[in-house]
């Protein structure tokens, strides 16, 4: 009974009162790490914490004097700003992404090539290089001419094309079979139809991953809004957590009271998309 199986990377298990301790361990080694700074977060936020170094995950002492003072100090406020930003934001992102994956992946022009290696050197170039030429373009939108800097706008309109999303819905829309295109078109539909109708239902396991990886990417979003903040009125809450850093009349208590509702809305819509994230992951690793 206590013969070793083998496991599916060809390694042996044992079953053994031995190698079951050692296994749980293990699990409880990976769980202290992983899980251990969360959860000394979430019961320091929920007590009077003095010294930011000597976290303890014991409760003792809850209260929620820590979430009164950071309402006092804004940060209502400043999640309200982060929710609007990452809400206009995430919906502008994922509608360029599946439409410039629908023209990558579903037709042929001149220079799309180039188009693909441009958009794969977004992805390679550091935020600090982009932050000059991007303020400069927000001070001065070209065309229209408009002064974004100081506005919520100004937040939201860089984020509209991500590079990332814009190559996962490349490629999960090219393997949508073109029979399926095919056979759409002898009954008549149009590119539109074709797109809302037969290829974009295809890939909701990509939305799933483009979504969550979307919105964890504007939600922790900190040099944008420190270029085009130009007061406390605008700042998001990743912003802000800096400026309460820094505040000597804050308690570190407060400071992680702050952090936990940073936090938690990145936690909720992995959770509350979990199924669609990982059918997204494991798809597109069947697909490679």
């Amino acid at each position: 009974m206590n013969a070793p199986t083998e496991t599916a990377l060809g390694l042996t298990e044992s079953r053994s009162p031995g190698g079951r301790l050692l296994k749980a361990l293990t699990y409880l080694l990976v769980l202290v790490v992983f899980a251990g700074p969360l959860l000394a977060l979430l019961v320091s936020a929920f007590s009077r914490v003095k010294d930011p170094t000597q976290l303890s995950v014991i409760p003792s002492g809850a209260t929620l004097d820590n979430f009164r003072t950071a309402f006092d100090q804004g940060v209502l406020t400043y999640l309200l700003n982060s929710f609007f930003v990452v809400g206009f934001g995430l919906l502008l992102q994922v509608a360029v992404s599946v439409l410039a994956g629908y023209a990558l992946a579903r037709k042929v022009f001149p220079g799309m090539t180039l188009v693909l290696v441009a958009i794969l050197a977004t992805l390679m170039l550091p935020e600090e290089i982009l932050a000059l030429p991007l303020s400069l373009i927000l001070a001065d939108l070209p065309v229209v001419h408009f002064n974004l800097i100081g506005t919520l706008a100004g937040m939201i309109v860089p984020l509209g094309a991500w590079g990332f999303s814009i190559l996962v819905m490349t490629e999960f829309m090219k393997d949508v079979p073109k029979e399926l295109e095919e056979a759409a078109r002898i009954d008549g539909a149009g590119d539109l139809r074709i797109f809302a109708q037969i290829i974009l239902p295809m890939c909701k396991p990509a939305l799933g991953v483009i979504g969550v990886f979307g919105f964890t990417m504007i939600w922790d979003q900190y040099l944008l809004p420190l270029l085009v903040a130009t007061d406390s009125s605008s700042y998001t809450l990743p912003l802000a957590l800096r400026t309460l850093r820094v505040d000597p009349d804050v308690t570190p208590g407060v400071v992680l009271a702050a952090s936990l509702l940073a936090l938690l809305p990145s936690v909720i819509v992995f959770l509350f998309f979990q199924r669609s994230f990982v059918h997204g992951l494991a798809s597109g690793a069947l697909k490679g």
